[in-house]
């Protein structure tokens, strides 16, 4: 079968420039969206110039300008955005509804992926505020794509590994203690830990595949789904060391996000739903909805092998 035309938004972001490397490795044609408003960034410039040497498409494109957009998508088959959801960066998620727009106006599309790649929103009602706007804004992209009747794969990676496991799950660093480390509760609630690359992998497979037409995919292969604890003894072990441990109650941890800005305060939400009420792995997910069984060839990255990198 022939593979599907690539159109990447956001390609220089975190999430994005992965995308970009996996879709050029699995042989689609692949095209970043190069907007204007990229100014004096060097590294962004560097990193598009860096895609064009691999091989992908610089197609020019803005969000102010609907008909820029629209001659972008009628170039592929299939749009994937990858644009911040986060706080602490550049949230935008909202500005997806000016792509959906074009993507309708353009009539060619096969497959959407708007950019998720992290908690199912659909299952996220219950959220706290102020948290819960990335996940409500996230369902307003839905119901707008479903709205239009654009075909649509919704990805659902959850964890990326250098944000919640390369840290042992500790907020404010990057890096993993080497001597204390704090639990939430018990510490063993399960969680969903991915390595980036294999988020993009597991991605660029779905495009393609009608099993995963019109579905939400979740990517939680079963090695990497472990508590807190789990993945602080594969520390210990790679260290030949034991830690200091300490535990943060659940109403302790929630006291200590009053009077923290929006964006802490967001995380800080997220973080509870994770590691306090396990809202990755509390609900049962089907064989043709899980990307390690729908793709059992993808050798995906295990988190002794991820934590290797911080020895």
């Amino acid at each position: 079968m022939e593979k599907s035309k690539v159109l990447v938004v956001g390609g220089t972001g975190y999430i994005g420039r992965k995308i970009v490397k996996a879709s050029l490795e699995q042989g689609h044609e692949t095209y970043v969206l190069q907007r204007p408003d990229i100014g004096l960034d060097t590294e962004k410039v560097q990193m598009l110039l860096s895609f064009k040497k691999q091989g992908a498409h610089l197609v020019e494109g803005s969000f102010s300008d609907h008909q820029s957009l629209v001659h972008a998508v009628k170039l592929v088959d299939v749009v994937i955005s990858t644009m911040s959801g986060v706080h602490f960066r550049s949230h935008n998620l909202l500005m997806q509804l000016k792509l959906v727009q074009a993507i309708k106006d353009a009539g060619n599309v096969k497959r959407f992926l708007p950019s998720e790649f992290g908690m199912d929103p659909a299952l996220m009602g219950h959220a706290l505020q102020p948290g819960r706007v990335t996940f409500d804004e996230k369902m307003t992209i839905r119901k707008t794509i479903e709205d239009a009747n654009i075909p649509f794969t919704y990805i659902s990676a959850n964890c990326f590994a250098a944000y919640f496991a390369g840290n042992l799950s500790q907020m404010g660093t990057l890096f993993p203690p080497r001597d204390r480390v704090v639990l939430y509760g018990d510490g063993n609630v399960k969680v969903v830990y991915m390595d980036e690359d294999d988020v993009a992998t597991y991605t660029i497979k779905t495009i393609d595949d009608p099993r995963t037409l019109n579905k939400t995919i979740y990517l939680r292969p079963p090695e990497n789904i472990l508590t807190q604890r789990e993945l602080i003894e594969k520390w210990e072990k790679l260290i030949g060391k034991r830690l200091e441990k300490s535990t943060i109650s659940e109403n302790d941890f929630l006291s200590s996000m009053k009077g923290l800005d929006f964006a802490q305060e967001v995380g800080m939400g997220h973080f509870y739903h994770i590691f306090y009420e396990g809202c990755l792995a509390n609900f049962e997910v089907g064989d043709e909805e899980e990307a390690s069984k729908l793709y059992p060839e993808v050798q995906y990255t295990r988190m002794d092998e991820y934590l290797k990198l911080y020895v």
